[in-house]
C-alpha cells in the first residue's frame, strides 16, 4: 500500500537500516504580525544544505490517533538488544539505574525553572514559532507535518550519549531533516566517526566515567558554547536515544531552559516502586509488591504478594536479573540467584550486560546499591504501546503484540504489528498506556510503555521515557508511516506533534528474535543472505558470530541468535511467515 501523501519523501529518503522523550517548557504563543512560513523560516535562521544527503532507502485494529486531535484522552477504569559498542564505559550511567537519582541535583521548584526561561532568550525556532499561525502549525495534515520539518533544518540539536552503533539510524535522519547534530559522549565511542561522514556536525568528548554532577557541570559548560566555532549555532533542544541518559537530560533541559522531561516524572518512571505507587494514587491497577533491600525482608515480601510472582530489578536493566517464582520454597534461591546475577553486571556503552571476564565495563555494584522488587505475576497478553503526546494530549498510541516471553527470564521472542487482539481490549490498553503515562507526571515525549491485557484488565509493566529500542522505530514507520525519531526531536524543540497517520496500516509486519535452545559455542550459522532477498523479507540479520558462547533457558538468560522481521498482507500472514523463517535459520553448535 502506497503511504499517505505526507510521507512522500519519508519513504523515499529513508535509509533501510536497523528515543527520549521531552516536554515542552516554553510553549509558543503567536505573538505580533503573523508572517508566512517562508518570510520566517528566511528571515530568522538560515537553512544550509544537511550534513549529508541520504539515498533512498482484513483486520480489525484501534486507530493510533485520538477521533479528535484535540480532545483529551479516556482514562481507563479501576479494574481489580545486544548490539553493543564494548569500547565506551560510564559510571554516571551506572549511577542512574540506582534506586535513587544518584548525585543528579534535585529537580529546580516551579519557581526556580520559571526564573530560568525567563531570564533566556528564545531559540531561534521559538522566534519562528511565535510568528506562526498556530493553527497551521498544529495542523494534522501534509501542509502541517511538511512545516513541522523545515522548522527543524538548520536547528541545533545535542543527542547526550549515542547508545551503541544501531543506533546510527537516528543521526542519519537527523542529518535528512537538515539538523546540525551534537553528540556528547565518551572519547572513543563508535560516534565520533560520523563527524568524517558528514552525518552530525560536532562530536564533544567528555568523560563519562566520573561522577554525575560533574559530568553534567562539563556538559553544560559545552553545550553553552556551541555556536562559537561556526560548525553549529547555540543549542535549539537536547535529547538522548538512551534509557540510562534520561535522567540527566532531564537535568540539563532544566538547567538550560529547554524543553524536556520533568526530573520528578523521569525519576518516577525509572524506579519501579515509585511508578507503582504513582499507579496506586491514580486509582490505576497495580499489582502487589513489594521492595526488598536485604535477605531478611524476603519472608516479608512472599507473604505481602504471594505466588507466583516476579523478581525484577527496581530500576530499568531489560531483562537482566528478571525471575518468576512459582512458588514460597523456591524464593530464596531466586532471589539469591537474582542478585548473584546483578552483582556480575557491568555497563558498557550505556546498557547493562552479563560481565564476560573481558575487563571490559564497570561493575555495577561497586557503584551502586540495586534493590529488588518482588510483584504479583500477570498472565496475559504482552504488548508494547508507542506513545507520542504533545501539549498535555496524547497524539499517538500506536499497539504491537508481543509474543510469550521465555519464562523464568521473560526474554522477548516475536511480535506483530498491528495487533491482533480484540479491538476493545486494544481500545482498553490505549487508553491505559495514555494514562499510566500521565499518572507518572508526562505530558509531552515520546513513550514505549510495556502492558500485559490480564484475566483482570490491563496492566502496567513499566513505562520507558524515550523512543523504544529494537525493531521499535522501523514497524511504527511502516506500519502506520510515523517516524519516532522525528517526533521525538519535534518534541525536544518544542514544536507541536501531530502525527499524519493513514487510515489503513500501510503494511503489516512480524519479527522473530531467535534464542538459543541450549547452551555451547556457535559452530555454523544459517544462510541469512539468503533468507533477506526472498520476497516480504525486511531483514535477516546475525546477533551473534561463529566462535561465540550462547546460552540455554536451562542455564540463564537465553542469547538472542538473529532477528528476522517480515511484511505481507495481514498481520496473521506475518506471523506465520516469521515463525517459518525461523525454523529455517538454524544456528548450529560446534
Amino acid at each position: 500500500m502506497a503511504p499517505c501523501g505526507c510521507l512522500q519523501g519519508l519513504f523515499g529518503g529513508r535509509p533501510n537500516k536497523s528515543l527520549a522523550p521531552d516536554m515542552a517548557a516554553r510553549r509558543f504563543t503567536p505573538a505580533g504580525p503573523q508572517l508566512s512560513v517562508d518570510e520566517v523560516i528566511s528571515m530568522v535562521r538560515a537553512r544550509p544544505t544537511p550534513a549529508v544527503t541520504m539515498k533512498g532507502a482484513a483486520q480489525s485494529w484501534a486507530s493510533p490517533i485520538p477521533a479528535a486531535q484535540i480532545r483529551a484522552p479516556t482514562t481507563t477504569e479501576n479494574h481489580g538488544k545486544r548490539d553493543l559498542d564494548k569500547r565506551s564505559v560510564s559510571r554516571l550511567q551506572v549511577e542512574q539505574l540506582g534506586f535513587t537519582p544518584s548525585s543528579l541535583p534535585p529537580p529546580m521548584p516551579a519557581h526556580e525553572r520559571e526564573r530560568v526561561i525567563r531570564n533566556l532568550l528564545p531559540t531561534a525556532t521559538h522566534k519562528m514559532l511565535s510568528k506562526l499561525p498556530k493553527e497551521l502549525v498544529e495542523a494534522c495534515s501534509m501542509e502541517g507535518q511538511t512545516l513541522r520539518r523545515r522548522l527543524l533544518d538548520g536547528a541545533t540539536v545535542v543527542f547526550f550519549t549515542a547508545g551503541y552503533p544501531g543506533k546510527r539510524f537516528v543521526f542519519e535522519r537527523a542529518a535528512q531533516l537538515g539538523i546540525k547534530t551534537v553528540v556528547i559522549e565518551h572519547p572513543d565511542s563508535w560516534a565520533k566517526g560520523l563527524v568524517d561522514e558528514g552525518i552530525i556536525a560536532k562530536f564533544i568528548p567528555v568523560d563519562m566515567g566520573r561522577p554525575a554532577e560533574e559530568v553534567l557541570a562539563e556538559s553544560l559548560a559545552q553545550i553553552k558554547g556551541l555556536g562559537a566555532d561556526g560548525l553549529t549555532g547555540e543549542a535549539d533542544a537536547i535529547l538522548t536515544v538512551v534509557e540510562l541518559s534520561v535522567p540527566l537530560v532531564a537535568a540539563l533541559c532544566e538547567q538550560l531552559g529547554l524543553p524536556g522531561p520533568p526530573p520528578a516524572a523521569v525519576n518516577q518512571a525509572r524506579d519501579k516502586h515509585a511508578t507503582r505507587a504513582a499507579m496506586k494514587a491514580a486509582g490505576l491497577p497495580t499489582p502487589k509488591n513489594f521492595l526488598i533491600e536485604s535477605e531478611d525482608m524476603v519472608s516479608k515480601a512472599a507473604e505481602h504478594v504471594g505466588f507466583p510472582a516476579v523478581l525484577k530489578p527496581v530500576s530499568g536493566a531489560a531483562s537482566l536479573g528478571v525471575r518468576k517464582v512459582v512458588h514460597r520454597g523456591e524464593m530464596m534461591a531466586c532471589y539469591k540467584e537474582v542478585v548473584a546475577e546483578l552483582q556480575g553486571l557491568v555497563v558498557v556503552s550505556g546498557a547493562l550486560v552479563q560481565d564476560t571476564g573481558t575487563g571490559q565495563g564497570v561493575a555495577a555494584n561497586k557503584v551502586m546499591s540495586i534493590g529488588i522488587l518482588m510483584e504479583q505475576y500477570l498472565d496475559g497478553q504482552e504488548v508494547d504501546i508507542d506513545i507520542v503526546m504533545s501539549g498535555g494530549q496524547w497524539r499517538y498510541a500506536a499497539i504491537t503484540d508481543n509474543g510469550p516471553t521465555i519464562e523464568p527470564y521473560f526474554n522477548e521472542t516475536w511480535g506483530n504489528c498491528p495487533s491482533l487482539l480484540p479491538l476493545e481490549q486494544q481500545r482498553e490498553l490505549k487508553e491505559f498506556g495514555v494514562a499510566a503515562t500521565e499518572a507518572l507526571g508526562f505530558t509531552d515525549g515520546v513513550f514505549h510503555v510495556e502492558c500485559k491485557y490480564t484475566s483482570t484488565g490491563p496492566q502496567l509493566i513499566e513505562v520507558n521515557g524515550r523512543m523504544g529500542g529494537g525493531p521499535v522505530h522501523e514497524h511504527n514507520i511502516r506500519v502506520w508511516g510515523v517516524d519516532l525519531v522525528e517526533e521525538s526531536i519535534f518534541v525536544a524543540m518544542g514544536i507541536p506533534c501531530r502525527p499524519c497517520v493513514p487510515r489503513d496500516p500501510l503494511e503489516p509486519i512480524a519479527y522473530y528474535l531467535k534464542t538459543a535452545e541450549t547452551s555451547g559455542i556457535v559452530g555454523e550459522m544459517p544462510d541469512l543472505a539468503e533468507i533477506s532477498r526472498r520476497p516480504g523479507v525486511i531483514w535477516a540479520k546475525p546477533m551473534v558470530k561463529v566462535g561465540d558462547n550462547m546460552t540455554g533457558p536451562a542455564d540463564g538468560l537465553p542469547t538472542w541468535l538473529v532477528d528476522i522481521m517480515v511484511k505481507g498482507r495481514t498481520p496473521q500472514e506475518c506471523v506465520d511467515f516469521a515463525f517459518q523463517l525461523e525454523r529455517e535459520a538454524v544456528v548450529k553448535h560446534q
